[in-house]
């Protein structure tokens, strides 16, 4: 199992003993041009997580590529490169500069961002553009909120993905003590521990529905946690809100994740893979 963090969710440049502690760092998302993102405030806690409305500020690709790749690449981690953008095309170009670039161990398609506009083009019709230029391993990132997460995952896997990253935050909305919206922008990406639940139905659902490698993230604050994602189906999985309070988390839910394995009466983490899958039964809605 590789730990690694959620992209957005660790600024290595400025952290880079917490980056280090990982197997791999996800960077931010890269789009084509710089976004300055959205307006503030754009970043507001809530009772049991986090609401963010950053709208992929980054330098854009060019920069990306000249300086944060370069500088990145000396933490000496395996790099995975979350890609973004508004039209297949986006994807595709930013993927096809990655697979020329050195030092790239993975790309992150970032396909379900609940703070900017949905790009067009399905998730299959976009990983199937980013296929036909790189080599790389491709990982969709797909969102809990749609109908059926589990049909995506088989329609990105048709395109030519290589894995799944489930999931992305899902969006939600909090109000200040005026009752005015706490985002600027009204709403935005929920993380933090009430979103464990949500990310293992997904996991849960796409591991019956795939073979494809998963990373799981949402709410995973402890090693039992990241046990359970195992259990459910998880290949890997990944740190997100829990690292702006702990930098320690990484080297921590290591700790406690060999701790829970021995509680949970298994030799080893294994064992625990898909075990959630065993004895289930089925639904009959026939009443």
């Amino acid at each position: 199992m590789l730990l690694l963090n959620a992209s957005g969710c660790l600024d290595a440049p400025t952290a880079p003993d917490v980056a280090r502690e990982l197997d791999a760092f996800v960077t931010k998302t890269v789009t084509p041009e710089p976004r300055d993102g959205n307006p503030p405030v754009r970043i507001a806690e809530t009772d049991f997580g986090m609401l963010n409305a950053i709208g992929l500020a980054n330098p854009g690709r060019d920069r990306f590529l000249a300086e944060t790749l370069p500088a990145l690449r000396a933490l000496g981690v395996p790099l995975w490169v979350s890609v973004g953008g508004f039209r297949a095309s986006d994807y595709a170009q930013t993927c096809a500069a990655l697979d020329r670039s050195d030092g790239v161990a993975a790309v992150e398609l970032n396909l379900s961002c609940p703070n900017v506009d949905e790009a067009p083009e399905s998730a299959a019709e976009i990983v199937a553009a980013c296929r036909a230029v790189t080599a790389l391993p491709l990982y969709a990132k797909l969102s809990p909120a749609t109908w059926d997460v589990a049909e995506v995952a088989r329609a990105v896997e048709a395109a030519g993905a290589d894995g799944l990253s489930l999931v992305n935050t899902i969006r939600g909305a909090a109000l200040d003590r005026q009752l005015r919206p706490a985002l600027t922008r009204g709403a935005g990406g929920y993380s933090g521990p009430a979103l464990k639940p949500i990310a293992l139905a997904a996991v849960y659902a796409c591991r019956r529905a795939t073979q494809l490698p998963i990373v799981g993230m949402g709410g995973v604050q402890t090693g039992r946690d990241a046990l359970e994602f195992v259990a459910c189906g998880a290949t890997h999985v990944a740190l997100g809100t829990i690292l702006f309070a702990d930098p320690d988390a990484p080297s921590r839910v290591r700790t406690e994740l060999e701790e829970a394995i021995s509680e949970a009466g298994l030799e080893c983490l294994d064992d625990a893979f898909g075990v959630a899958h065993d004895n289930v039964v089925a639904g009959d809605n026939r009443g």
